[in-house]
């Protein structure tokens, strides 16, 4: 069965940065694109950014030039690098999987709990 485990998370001060890793099994990884989203208290889950099979990224305005995502094949895992934290990054974070040919997010991670503050 596919698992999506997400890592890495924790307490940080305003200005640090986290590495979130996303370690799959279950699926052949490299034809996968691989997305993150977050969701903060009473707020709807929102989209951080994806990086495609080709490794081309896209990232939502409130974190380009912040966040940084890669992939690593030979280990099945994604990551997202998140440099210059605001407190307002606080939120849990996903990473989910899209299969190659959809554009739906067939699977998703438990989440982990990142808290920025101030």
């Amino acid at each position: 069965q596919v698992q999506l485990v997400e890592s890495g998370g924790g307490l940080v001060q305003a200005g640090g940065s986290l590495r979130l890793s996303c370690a799959a099994s279950g699926l052949t990884f490299s034809t996968y694109t691989m997305g993150w989203f977050r969701q903060a208290p009473g707020k709807e889950r929102e989209f951080v950014g994806r990086i495609t099979r080709s490794e081309n990224t896209y990232y939502a305005d409130s974190v380009k030039d912040r966040f940084t995502i890669s992939r690593d094949n030979a280990r099945n895992t994604a990551y997202l690098q998140m440099n210059s934290l605001k407190p307002e990054d606080t939120a849990v974070y996903y990473c989910a999987a899209v299969p190659a040919g959809t554009s739906v997010y067939k699977y998703w991670g438990q989440g982990t709990q990142v808290t920025v503050s101030s």
